[in-house]
């Protein structure tokens, strides 16, 4: 199908706007129609050469959208259904088995490499091969394929343009709390930076009943937000005084 999309020709270029042809899904793949899209620094990271996918590609990997079309092995969406995009993972390894597949021992090859799990390029452009995959779905397009272990359900009534960070920045963040701090109730957080992931370890924090949670930043707007979402205490990383300041806290 024609989908546009914003392609990485050269590293350290800008993204550039082009029309592509995408593939169908295979049986274990979902056709997503993006409703919006975040922008994580490793995206840009990535435009500048960090991973080394292949060139040219299609990036992007907070994408959030409305099922399109399934593959015959997947069950449990449907079209019409809205859905986050996250990453990719092999479901078959150890990692996988206990439920870790952010470990996957094959979440460099799904990720980062430029392909789907078939072998085969997402996007063409004319006869050319134009890669994605990035995270399992390159989402900075009008369309992506993503696969059945990373597409996630959502509940309708949620507001799905702001829905796609939560395949990325905010689970990294809240997950670091929620799955290896594990917080008790009354235990003390600090959190440096408070940018979209240190804001969500920030609220898991406070969601785990945290007796003191600490922001810390030198952004007077990210502190006053992280006081609106629930930091007891806010403090300027700039300060000369910080240590000192946190010590007393």
């Amino acid at each position: 199908m024609k989908v546009e999309a914003a392609v990485i020709s050269s590293f350290g270029q800008p993204f550039e706007v082009k029309p592509l042809e995408l593939a169908a899904p295979s049986d274990d793949e979902v056709l997503v129609r993006l409703v919006a899209v975040g922008i994580c620094h490793s995206d840009i990271a990535c435009q500048h050469g960090a991973f080394a996918p292949p060139l040219p590609i299609v990036l992007g990997h907070e994408g959030a959208g409305i099922v399109e079309q399934v593959g015959s092995n997947v069950s449990h969406v449907k079209r019409g259904d809205h859905v986050v995009l996250s990453y990719a993972s092999c479901g078959a390894c150890p990692r996988c088995d206990l439920g870790q597949p952010q470990y996957c021992s094959e979440f460099g090859v799904r990720n980062f490499k430029g392909f789907r799990p078939n072998g085969e390029a997402s996007f063409k452009e004319g006869d050319a091969d134009v890669w994605g995959g990035f995270f399992g779905q390159s989402s900075f397009a009008t369309f992506a394929l993503s696969t059945a272990r990373n597409t996630v359900k959502v509940a309708r009534h949620h507001y799905l343009e702001a829905m796609g960070p939560l395949g990325c920045g905010l689970q990294t963040g809240a997950g670091t709390v929620l799955n290896t701090l594990k917080p008790q109730p009354g235990d003390s957080l600090a959190v440096f930076g408070v940018g979209t992931v240190g804001m969500a370890a920030m609220m898991a924090g406070v969601a785990s009943d945290c007796g003191t949670v600490v922001a810390v930043d030198v952004h007077d707007g990210r502190l006053a937000l992280a006081r609106e979402l629930g930091a007891t205490h806010t403090v300027r990383g700039d300060a000369p005084d910080m240590m000192q300041q946190l010590r007393a806290i």
